[in-house]
C-alpha cells in the first residue's frame, strides 16, 4: 500500500453507471416504502404489504453496500449513522413496540427527508469533523 495512513479508508471509488444504479435502487426503495406504509400506518394485514417490505429491505441493503463500497467512511458520517438509527427505530417498533409502528414510520420518513436535503457539510459530519464532504475534504479537516 502506498497510502501514508494505512488505517484511513481508501479514497472514494466509482464505477461506470454507478449513479444510475443508485437512482434506480432509490426509486425502487421509495416504491417499497410507499407499499409498507399501508401496514405501518393503516394496520393492513401483513400479506398485503409483505412484498413491499422485501423490496424495501433488499434495495436498502444494496444501497448500504453500494455506499460502503464507494466510501467506507460513509459509516462514520451522519448520513450513514442516520440509516442505522432508522433501522433501529423500525426494528424496535416492529418487534417490541407494535403500537408505535406508525409513529416510528413517520419519524423515519422525517429523518430521511431531513438527511436527503441537508447540506453535504452536515450529512458528511462525523465527530466534530467533515469527512470528505463532496469528495474533496480528507479525514481530519475541520468544517470551515
Amino acid at each position: 500500500m502506498n497510502r501514508p495512513h494505512r488505517l484511513l479508508p481508501p479514497a472514494p471509488r466509482f464505477f461506470p453507471g454507478q449513479r444510475w444504479l443508485n437512482i434506480g435502487l432509490r426509486c425502487a426503495h421509495l416504491v417499497g416504502i410507499a407499499g409498507v406504509s399501508g401496514g405501518y400506518l393503516f394496520d393492513l394485514p401483513e400479506a398485503q404489504w409483505r412484498q413491499f417490505w422485501h423490496l424495501t429491505l433488499g434495495t436498502g441493503g444494496l444501497l448500504v453496500l453500494l455506499y460502503v463500497w464507494t466510501d467506507v467512511a460513509w459509516l462514520l458520517k451522519l448520513k450513514g449513522q442516520a440509516v442505522l438509527l432508522k433501522l433501529a427505530l423500525l426494528a424496535l417498533a416492529h418487534f417490541y413496540f407494535p403500537d408505535w409502528r406508525g409513529a416510528a414510520f413517520i419519524g423515519v420518513i422525517v429523518l430521511s427527508g431531513f438527511f436527503a436535503h441537508a447540506p453535504d457539510r452536515l450529512r458528511s459530519y462525523a465527530w466534530g469533523r467533515a469527512v470528505r464532504p463532496c469528495g474533496s475534504a480528507r479525514i481530519g479537516e475541520t468544517l470551515k
